[in-house]
C-alpha cells in the first residue's frame, strides 16, 4: 500500500486558501494603488480606477483557478478508471 506524504494535507489546504487570499491581495493592491495616484495627482476618479483594476485582478485569478480546475478535471475524465460507461440494451425488450 503506498503511504500518503506527510505533509500532503497541509499543502492541499494551504492550495484551496490561495484563492481566497489572492482575491483579497488583488483588491487590496488595487485600493492601495487607487490611493496612492488620488493622493498623488489629486483626482478622486484615480481612486475608483485602482479599485477596478483590483477587482478586476481578483476576477482574473477566480478565472485561471477555473481553468486550471477544468483542466485536470478533463484529463481525470479520460482516465479509463472513471469513464462512464454506457450500456447496451439493443438486445433486450421493451416491457411496455
Amino acid at each position: 500500500m503506498e503511504q500518503e506524504p506527510k505533509y500532503k494535507k497541509a499543502v492541499s489546504a494551504a492550495n484551496d486558501l490561495s484563492l481566497g487570499i489572492s482575491i483579497v491581495v488583488a483588491v487590496a493592491i488595487g485600493v492601495g494603488l487607487g490611493y496612492g495616484m488620488r493622493k498623488l495627482f489629486g483626482y478622486e476618479w484615480l481612486f475608483w480606477l485602482g479599485v477596478f483594476w483590483g477587482v478586476g485582478g481578483a476576477v482574473l485569478n477566480v478565472y485561471k483557478a477555473y481553468k486550471k480546475q477544468k483542466k485536470e478535471l478533463d484529463e481525470l475524465a479520460k482516465d479509463p478508471k472513471y469513464a462512464r460507461r454506457t450500456y447496451d440494451n439493443s438486445d433486450e425488450e421493451d416491457d411496455y
